[in-house]
């Protein structure tokens, strides 16, 4: 079984090695865990999961090799700790129910006949009183009704008391293509990263102060400048209009850019940028800036981050006046071309889904204008893509 789920680990696209299955294997020949299904789960994911993006195939590759089957063979079921069940007892059974347990034989009784009848049972049931299954008495299966019963293959307790849920899963959705939350957010913006040592020494240097120490033949206390993250963003953000719809998910990631990135800046425009941009929406006819001091004031070795949907007018991108707000004497595509001539890495993040790029003719110029590589889907994978352009040079 588990050479089986490091094969379909592998065919999920889970970049999982063999050593760190034989990790895994390790651990469990020293009793790392007991045999909890939870514990195992929390172990492998451990053991096996690199990137968080590769949870949710995981998770699905996990639930389909473990989950609870009709029945489960002997050997597993040599596995089953009697001390779940008295462990549980107090919380999920009654007096009554107890008692009849007792009456039964107790617990041991209740184990040694779970293994006569795996034994015993040679296809699947459903309904009655003896056999492992779904429905009917048993104290053994699922949909079915007993007070000491193992439930087995199913997803949920149909009376909220079954001594060992075995298949219970939650699964989390974080694979390349869904939207972005602050958290993924700052998972991605995280791969982009140049790290210093700036400012005052204020962190313990250790291998320095063993050094010092072992020189000077007294404690020596060394200090070094704290590292951090130098890379430097100027983030450009498309707001009003068809941006609208996006507002939620551009604070997110505006939220998390602020908090993954020290050196950062940000202004804001309107469909395509043109000679002036603002920083403050409120007051986006009164306090702007030219364009042009954006360009000269920020260095070329900024990262720039553009931030919009790219639909408009085509008008809007190629011909002077095209603004739907004020006479622009130069096109859109021209400040477009200026930014990407001054600045070496500049990635466009587009919340329009990929798919209907194509079908937008102003979505196809701009890719044009900035070049086609350089546009991403506003997506986990789509942020990740990103920063690997932006982090090239």
């Amino acid at each position: 079984m588990f050479q089986r789920f490091f094969t379909e680990l592998r065919q999920a696209r889970v970049p999982v090695s063999l050593r760190e299955y034989l990790t895994l294997l390790e651990a469990l020949d020293r009793g790392v865990i007991g045999p909890d299904a939870t514990d195992f789960y929390h172990l492998s994911r451990a053991a096996l999961v690199k990137d968080e993006r590769h949870l949710d195939r995981f998770d699905q590759v996990f639930g389909h090799v473990f989950k609870g089957a009709e029945r489960i063979d002997e050997a597993m079921a040599a596995e089953i700790p009697a001390d779940w069940l008295k462990a549980l007892t107090e919380k999920y059974l009654t007096d009554e129910e107890k008692a009849q347990i007792e009456a039964l034989g107790g617990f041991d009784k209740l184990m040694e006949t779970l293994a006569e009848r795996l034994k015993e049972q040679k296809e699947r049931h459903e309904g009655g009183s003896k056999w492992i299954g779904s429905g009917g008495t048993s104290p053994f299966g699922n949909n079915g009704y007993n007070p000491e019963g193992v439930r087995i293959g199913q997803d949920r307790g149909r009376h909220g008391r079954a001594v060992k849920v075995w298949d219970k899963r939650e699964y989390r959705n974080l694979d390349d293509g869904v939207e972005l939350g602050v958290r993924n957010i700052k998972v991605a913006l995280r791969r982009l990263r140049r790290w210093a040592r700036e400012g005052a020494p204020s962190e313990l240097d250790l291998d320095g102060t063993i050094r010092a120490t072992a020189s000077q033949g007294y404690l020596d206390l060394v200090l070094r400048p704290e590292r951090r993250n130098t890379v430097k963003v100027l983030l450009l953000l498309d707001v009003g209009g068809s941006m609208d719809p996006h507002v939620r998910i551009c604070e997110e990631l505006f939220s998390a850019a602020r908090t993954e990135f020290r050196n950062l800046e940000h202004f804001y425009f309107h469909n395509c940028i043109y000679e002036r941009m603002w920083k403050d929406n409120r007051r986006r006819h009164t306090e702007t800036t030219a364009t042009w001091d954006v360009l000269h004031r920020f260095a070329h070795d900024w990262k720039v981050v553009i931030v919009g949907d790219a639909t408009m007018s085509p008008y809007e991108v190629t011909y002077p006046g095209g603004s739907v707000e004020h006479w622009n004497e130069e096109a859109g595509a021209v400040w477009l071309r200026r930014f990407t001539e001054v600045y070496q890495n500049v990635a466009w993040i587009n919340p329009t889904p990929r798919q209907a790029w194509d079908h937008t003719p102003s979505i196809g110029l701009v890719r044009e204008l900035i070049g086609p590589e350089r546009m991403f889907p506003m997506t986990l994978g789509g942020l990740e893509g990103a920063m690997r352009e932006l982090g090239r040079h």
